[in-house]
């Protein structure tokens, strides 16, 4: 399934849809997603995925948070940090935007699906849903891990300010082998000093 077979062509154009559903219901977690999809794809043609492979993961990144959509907008758009019942809804949005994806019933959308539920995991075990660790975690959700989180300290949101470059790098740096996968990381830091998508280094 290259990017330029029909499957993905057809499978790009369901989700479409939910990007635009993502996109009226949280802007900044629409444009959000849309950078950690070019990120995501940085890293994974930078690790030699095939064509059908690079398809896969671009649609999990652009669709990995779209589970919000289910999740109360006094939960998703508190302006302070949440609470611990509330942390707990929160976490449920890795399950339905896997179930949403999954939907669609359409080649590759299973593998999506699974990425996305399991993009939360953390290298050590000690992340959600299923406390996987390791290569037991999916690589296009160790992927999605790093693009997510570095954009996520990279824009200013409710309970912090955007972050530099070389302050994100930093927390990267000391959550390698417990939160991302230290092959991974690697060759993260060599993409991101020529992309686009790098923060300001001030």
């Amino acid at each position: 399934m290259q990017f330029d077979d029909p499957m993905f062509k057809i499978l790009h154009k369901y989700t479409k849809a939910l990007s635009a559903a993502l996109g009226y219901r949280d802007a900044s977690t629409r444009l959000h997603s849309e950078r950690v999809a070019g990120l995501a794809e940085e890293i994974g043609t930078s690790l030699g995925l095939s064509g059908e492979e690079l398809g896969i993961l671009k649609i999990a990144a652009t669709f990995h948070d779209v589970g919000k959509i289910g999740i109360r907008d006094a939960i998703l758009l508190k302006p302070t940090k949440l609470d611990e019942l509330e942390w707990v809804e929160m976490k449920r949005h890795t399950e339905i935007g896997s179930k949403i994806v999954e939907a669609i019933e359409l080649e590759g959308s299973q593998q999506a699906a699974t990425a996305i539920r399991c993009h939360h995991e953390h290298y050590d075990g000690s992340g959600y849903p299923y406390n996987m660790a390791g290569e037991k975690i999916p690589i296009y959700s160790r992927i999605i891990g790093i693009a997510d989180s570095y954009d996520a300290m990279a824009e200013t949101r409710s309970h912090h300010r955007a972050r530099s470059h070389t302050e994100i790098m930093d927390v990267l740096e000391s959550e390698t082998g417990h939160k991302h996968d230290p092959g991974l990381i690697r060759i993260f830091r060599d993409i991101i000093e020529c992309s686009s998508f790098k923060a300001a280094t001030v």
